[in-house]
């Protein structure tokens, strides 16, 4: 029987038109993300009050889904109450300010470790609870911080909400908004590319195969509710500051949950970047609906979800990366 060797190329094969170097496009997303950037820090200089106030609430929106993404997307456990820290984090600034005279900026730091220690308390109990059960009880306890915050008048003002004193803040509070919705999406990335997020994810994929293989489920689920629970804080303190005025209906509301949800599953849950894409898409289209056919946002909405379910079931990334047009170590 005879031999057949191999024939080996004389030169490199080239690769097709739409297999371009991963690196090649991870240095085209890199570019486009810090052009992104730029555009951010000079948008107060050529624009309106309205559209720095826009934007501003993006940012907002983008702190809060992606800091939701920590325990959800990344470590699997749905929560349905995560507005209780950005709550937490909204009273107080507001009443530091109010009530002690404190500057706005002095307030961030407790703002964020107070809904950090509201976590580590609640977390031990809350964390052995999976599915359904767990984000139940988080929806739970944001309820029962927003009737504690109604009858404490005296610390709170109850009903009547906390009032700070009148000031124009739109392009302080916008630049220490986007300052705030860049470390947290840089600390997602960071834990995405760490050894402490891929535990997290053999969390999320399977918890009992994760404890089988030596690691301490409960105390990493712990730390990843404690991360996700600072920015909402301090992104709350500085929405109150631009707001100058809080009460507990509107802080403690539920369908800010709902959107933050939303906004990470449509962008991509899981991802470093969904969350910011799911964000930018969705609270233009909400501004848009409320715009021009206020009388069908809700439909809309409802409608706009399905859709993005039915067609884009990993959201907007999964989709792009399913594709090859994103690279996936850029968002992962």
């Amino acid at each position: 029987m005879s031999k057949r060797t191999l024939q080996v190329p004389a030169r490199p094969v080239s690769l097709p038109l739409g297999e371009e170097l991963p690196a090649r496009k991870r240095a085209l997303q890199l570019v486009a993300v810090g052009g992104a950037l730029l555009l951010l820090l000079l948008w107060p200089g050529f624009t309106n009050v309205y559209r720095i106030s826009f934007v501003f609430f993006a940012l907002q929106y983008v702190v809060l889904a992606s800091s939701w993404n920590i325990i959800s997307g990344f470590t699997g456990y749905v929560s349905f109450g995560h507005v209780a820290f950005f709550g937490i984090g909204s009273y107080t600034t507001a009443i530091l300010v109010a009530k002690h005279g404190w500057p706005w900026y002095a307030t961030l730091p407790l703002a964020g470790l107070l809904p950090v220690a509201w976590a580590a308390f609640i977390g031990f109990p809350c964390l052995r609870l999976k599915g359904p059960y767990f984000a139940i009880s988080m929806m739970g306890l944001n309820e029962v911080l927003r009737v504690v915050t109604l009858s404490w008048e005296s610390l709170t003002g109850g009903g009547l909400g906390v009032t700070m004193p009148n000031v124009e803040n739109s392009v302080e509070s916008y630049y220490a908004g986007l300052a705030v919705a860049a470390l947290t999406v840089a600390m997602c990335y960071a834990i995405a590319h760490s050894r402490f997020g891929l535990r997290l994810a053999a969390i999320r994929e399977d918890e009992t195969a994760a404890e089988a293989m030596g690691i301490p489920t409960t105390r990493y689920k712990m730390y990843a509710f404690m991360l996700s629970a600072f920015w909402p804080g301090v992104i709350g303190g500085i929405v109150a500051y631009k707001l100058l005025y809080i009460e507990p209906d509107s802080t403690f509301f539920i369908v800010i949950t709902v959107n933050m949800i939303t906004m990470a599953m449509l962008g991509g849950k899981g991802t470093v970047l969904g969350p910011v894409i799911g964000t930018a898409i969705l609270y233009t289209a909400q501004e848009l609906v409320w715009w021009y056919i206020p009388w069908l946002h809700l439909l809309a909405y409802g409608v706009f979800i399905i859709l993005i379910v039915l067609f884009m079931p990993r959201g907007i990334m999964g989709f792009l990366v399913d594709r090859g047009w994103v690279a996936k170590g850029v968002i992962q």
